[in-house]
C-alpha cells in the first residue's frame, strides 16, 4: 500500500496591516482575527496524531494557540520576506518597482525574498514532510499556501497572485504515488 500524506495549511487570521493592505511586518492579530481564528476551531482542522507547526511570526503562532494546537515553531514556513517595504501601505511603494514585484516572480525590488525564492523554499518544507508522521497541520501564510498550491498542481509561479487565499482559510493537500493533490471541500 502507499503511503498518503495528509498536509492541512491554515492561513493566519486577520491583522489590522491585512485591513490596511499594509505590506505584513511581526504583528499580532486583530480582534477580527482572534475571532476568526476561534470559531475555526482545531476540530475542523486536526486529525488523529497529526503534527502542528507553525510559521515563526507573532500572527501564526497566535492563530495555531486560538486553534487550541500545539505547534512548533517551523522556520521554512516563514512569509514571504518583503525586505524594506515591511510595515509599508501599497501606496507608500513606488509604483514601477510594484509592478515589477508582481509581474516578475524572480524579482524582488523591496531587498527581500522574490516569488521564486520563496517557492523554493516552500518545496524544500514540502519535501521534508514525505518523511514524516502521515498528517501535518501548518498555520502560515498565504504566500506560503499560495506557493505550495503552485508545487502541488505544477503551476508556474507567474500564477502566484491569482490565488487569494483566506485570513483563516483551510487548504488540504495529499501526496500519494509521488504526487501532490489539491483537496477542495
Amino acid at each position: 500500500m502507499t503511503k498518503v500524506v495528509r498536509l492541512t495549511l491554515v492561513s493566519h487570521a486577520m491583522t489590522d496591516a491585512m485591513t490596511a493592505a499594509r505590506f505584513p511586518d511581526d504583528e499580532s492579530l486583530n480582534e477580527t482575527g482572534r475571532r476568526q481564528a476561534e470559531a475555526t476551531g482545531a476540530l475542523a482542522i486536526s486529525g488523529p496524531r497529526a503534527r502542528h507547526v507553525a510559521a515563526p511570526e507573532l500572527r501564526a503562532r497566535q492563530t495555531a494557540r486560538l486553534l487550541g494546537l500545539h505547534a512548533a515553531t517551523e522556520p521554512l514556513l516563514a512569509d514571504l520576506d518583503c525586505g524594506h517595504w515591511r510595515g509599508k501601505t501599497l501606496a507608500a511603494v513606488d509604483p514601477a518597482d510594484l509592478q515589477v514585484w508582481l509581474t516578475r516572480p524572480d524579482r524582488a525590488p523591496h531587498g527581500g525574498e522574490s516569488v521564486v525564492e520563496l517557492i523554493e523554499r516552500v518545496g524544500g518544507w514540502l519535501a521534508s514532510t514525505l518523511h514524516g508522521p502521515p498528517r501535518t497541520v501548518a498555520v502560515t501564510h498565504p504566500a506560503v499556501i499560495r506557493a505550495a498550491i503552485l508545487l502541488a498542481l505544477d503551476i508556474a509561479p507567474k500564477s502566484f497572485w491569482r490565488i487569494d487565499v483566506a485570513p483563516a482559510g483551510v487548504t488540504k493537500l495529499h501526496h500519494r504515488d509521488g504526487s501532490w493533490t489539491l483537496r477542495l471541500g
